[in-house]
């Protein structure tokens, strides 16, 4: 089966469990929590969007560790405190003027489910939750948190024009 990732103009994901391997680490102190990204997705995330493809986070939760990554790493699109995936997927979509064929979407778990069965090409992780696997088109061969981004990336990276 191949995939359309030629047509690909916005890679949208989760990002606990997409972007890290789904842990929080919470500090003593009130608001403090630490996330560890890894920083070979984040030289993909680069790449795909300084060829044209934009990108967008869309969290469930707030965090101020996905704030300070996603203006590091310059998302254009960062969607937190929003557990309806795929309404805030295809307001973003509509937005940007693209269908559902030209949007990935990568998520792990059953709230992620209905945007990874819209999308174009919708992508979860080996250790996603029993629906998103069973939606997915694509199933990363990397783990969360530690390059399954990347491979990701890499796949719409290649199939780009030159």
């Amino acid at each position: 089966m191949s995939l359309p990732w030629a047509s690909i103009r916005l890679f949208a994901m989760d990002v606990d469990g997409i972007l890290t391997d789904g842990r929080v680490g919470v500090s003593a102190a009130p608001g403090q929590e630490m996330k560890f990204f890894s920083v070979l997705d984040g030289l993909g995330l680069t790449r795909v969007l300084r060829s044209g493809v934009s990108l967008a986070w869309i969290s469930g939760r707030v965090s101020g560790a996905t704030s300070r990554r996603a203006d590091e790493l310059k998302i254009p699109h960062l969607i937190q405190g929003r557990t309806d995936k795929l309404p805030a997927l295809q307001e973003l979509a509509r937005q940007l003027d693209l269908a559902a064929q030209q949007c990935v979407y990568m998520g792990d778990d059953d709230i992620d489910t209905p945007a990874i069965a819209w999308a174009g090409v919708g992508v979860t992780v080996p250790t996603a939750m029993p629906s998103p696997l069973a939606a997915a088109r694509y199933i990363t061969t990397r783990p969360a948190g530690f390059g399954a981004v990347r491979e990701v990336c890499e796949l719409i990276l290649a199939a780009q024009p030159k």
